[in-house]
């Protein structure tokens, strides 16, 4: 029996997200046809995948013969009208995160891709991420026992902005560090521990512009998990990655999952050790710790379970439900930051 025809993909933007993340791991998965791509850096584009084609815009996007898939790669104020219309157009469509900006235009777009039959998903990468993967594992093998409070962080330092949309868009438009990677760390507190309202919120704009760039959440969850999320551009000092403590023992782990760092410096996501991480980790209670090895981070994983549910019975690999429970809670920290 020959092999299925692979996925034809047409991938809207070729900015970090297109660039670093999708495009790569489309092109790495021998499932998928990087076919085409909206871009005016057609020379960029040609150098790392000579077989794609450029295209000026979606509309022309959407009328290349063949396309089975769209994958919305373009700034997220953009990402409403982008994937409406690759729905519109009837292709299964992949949104990267947040894929919205704000919860209702969120929900009805999920609406009219549940309408139209088009299967739709959101690209959340950091549930791959190699430290949150060993974690994963650890609260459901109960390791840890009940977690009460679970910190997680994102921080870096860049005390003055950049000229990227994400620094010169305010909250209205999707722009900001909340958006950005409080899409990942509320994400993934929601996948570990369930539903959760808004404790506490503390969203500031310390470096100047329309968009925020150091927040703090508190996150209670209906499970009895407590959840301190930071994320910060203006961290001269980083705190821990994950500080889980439960009631039988505890996690910690630094540093930042190195499978972004690898796809910006061109490595191949089939590399040997691209996954791989050497970041420190610990596991334990009191004096008696150990050291925890962690898993094999895997960003790939989210395009071989798209292609399985594409071709088959599998579910998606990230339900878009989640990803709207994220935006709900942005939302409302949002409202209660502007009180």
């Amino acid at each position: 029996m020959s092999a299925p025809a692979p996925i034809r993909v047409g991938l809207i933007g070729y900015g970090v997200a297109g660039r670093v993340f999708h495009a790569p791991l489309l092109a790495a998965d021998p499932a998928f046809d990087l076919t085409a791509v909206v871009t005016s850096q057609t020379a960029r584009l040609h150098a790392a995948h000579p077989d794609a084609t450029a295209v000026a815009d979606v509309d022309t996007l959407l009328a290349h013969p063949g396309i089975d898939l769209v994958v919305v790669a373009s700034p997220t104020p953009l990402h409403v009208s982008h994937a409406t219309a690759a729905v519109e157009a009837e292709k299964a469509t992949v949104v990267d995160k947040p894929f919205a900006p704000d919860a209702p235009s969120g929900r009805e777009l999920i609406q009219r891709a549940e309408a139209a039959g088009v299967p739709f998903t959101v690209f959340q990468n950091r549930r791959w991420d190699g430290d949150f993967l060993t974690l994963r594992r650890l609260v459901d093998d109960g390791a840890l026992g009940d977690v009460r409070p679970f910190e997680s962080r994102f921080e870096w330092w860049k005390p003055s902005p950049d000229s990227s949309w994400k620094s010169k868009t305010g909250s209205v438009d999707g722009g900001g560090i909340l958006f950005d990677l409080g899409a990942h760390l509320i994400d993934q507190a929601l996948v570990l521990f369930g539903p959760a309202r808004v404790g506490h919120a503390d969203v500031r704009n310390r470096r100047g512009g329309r968009a925020d760039d150091d927040v703090f959440v508190v996150l209670e969850h209906e499970s009895g998990t407590t959840s301190h999320l930071w994320m910060s551009a203006i961290a001269p000092v980083t705190g821990e990655r994950f500080r889980v403590l439960g009631s039988r023992s505890g996690f910690f782990s630094s540093g930042l999952d190195p499978q972004e760092d690898r796809l910006a410096a061109g490595q191949h996501p089939g590399a040997e050790r691209f996954g791989a991480s050497d970041l420190p980790a610990l596991l334990g209670a009191g004096s008696d710790l150990a050291e925890v090895p962690l898993a094999r981070g895997d960003y790939a994983d989210f395009y071989r379970r798209l292609a399985q549910s594409l071709t088959g019975d599998a579910p998606l690999p990230v339900d878009p439900r989640d990803s709207l429970a994220v935006l709900e809670l942005i939302d409302t920290i949002h409202t209660l930051n502007r009180k």
